[in-house]
């Protein structure tokens, strides 16, 4: 018998404005019946989104508290994380909703954040790395990194490392890093992942977004049959604030056809919230509740070998202490 959802899919996979705009998710969402998210029952889980503060941070963390979850807001600033989480409370009637106010481009003010988080908190039932910007032009942080890879790759990496043993406690549990179909368009990086000079903003945050969704793939080869649960999510081109500043003229062509930000969030709030698909698996790639190839070009696929992939978790691990 013919599966028509999935040759429909596929179809619709194949070019990517179709599938990566509100018509992808538009199809899929129908042809699936797709469950909303803010059906499930979450209460006495705990969940972290960082880059909680607006676009899809904020609505991951609204539609969590929805459900009961007690969620915890990291944003970089204590004004906008506090007034989201009042936003929040507001608009859920939830009130347990905590907030960290933490850079994930600093690694001194990750291990602090991560710190009151583990006091404050018996459990971690999902992580979700989300804070992340394209940043127009070259910014090191306080230890000389690139901020795009210190934000979005290494901070990431400690966070997990320092939540690791809570989540294990908690599992099933999940990580659920927010990447980006931009990946797509880049290889796999390690001695040059970081940009000096030659720097272009849209490049540097490809190249950081393919190390995520390898490091997703590593972490789970690194820790199987733990329960803890590892996805990397393309949230296909929403209309979120940060492609509103960093990409104008691609969201004044493609405006009409952009995801709204709660379709954007929807696959990783799935993956955060849903009890069956997400824990029957590990190390994917995901887009609309489906399990995606990480490569669509061969010189990326080519660039993607043993080596270079153990090089960049031996890097990232030399690059932090827990």
């Amino acid at each position: 018998m013919v599966d028509w959802k999935r040759v429909a899919d596929s179809v619709i996979e194949i070019p990517i404005v179709t599938s990566f705009t509100r018509v992808g998710y538009d199809v899929r969402s129908r042809l699936g019946h797709w469950r909303p998210v803010d059906r499930h029952n979450l209460a006495g889980r705990t969940m972290v989104v960082t880059g909680a503060t607006s676009g899809l941070g904020f609505s991951m963390a609204e539609t969590l508290a929805r459900c009961g979850a007690s969620v915890v807001l990291w944003g970089r600033s204590a004004g906008r994380t506090t007034d989201a989480r009042d936003a929040i409370a507001r608009s859920t009637g939830n009130a347990t909703l905590d907030v960290v106010v933490a850079d994930m481009s600093e690694p001194d003010e990750i291990r602090r954040g991560a710190a009151e988080l583990l006091a404050r908190h018996e459990r971690v039932d999902a992580l979700v790395h989300n804070a992340g910007a394209l940043a127009p032009t070259r910014m090191l942080n306080s230890e000389g990194h690139e901020s795009t890879v210190a934000a979005q790759v290494l901070g990431p990496f400690l966070l997990t490392s320092l939540l690791l043993d809570r989540m294990r406690s908690s599992a099933p549990s999940r990580v659920i890093t927010m990447s980006s179909g931009g990946m797509y368009a880049s290889p796999l990086r390690v001695e040059d992942l970081e940009m000096g000079e030659d720097y272009r903003g849209a490049e540097q945050y490809a190249r950081a977004k393919r190390a995520q969704v390898t490091l997703n793939e590593l972490w789970a080869q690194h820790h199987p049959g733990q329960g803890v649960h590892f996805h990397a999510v393309h949230p296909g081109w929403a209309d979120t604030p940060g492609v509103q500043e960093s990409l104008p003229a691609f969201r004044r062509a493609m405006r009409p056809l952009l995801r709204t930000v709660e379709q954007g969030a929807d696959t990783a709030l799935w993956l955060a919230a849903d009890d069956g698909a997400p824990l029957e698996s590990n190390g994917g790639f995901w887009h609309d509740r489906e399990r995606r190839p990480i490569h669509r070009l061969g010189f990326t696929k080519r660039s993607d070998t043993p080596e270079r992939r153990q090089a960049l978790w031996d890097w990232c691990t030399s690059q932090i202490s827990v």
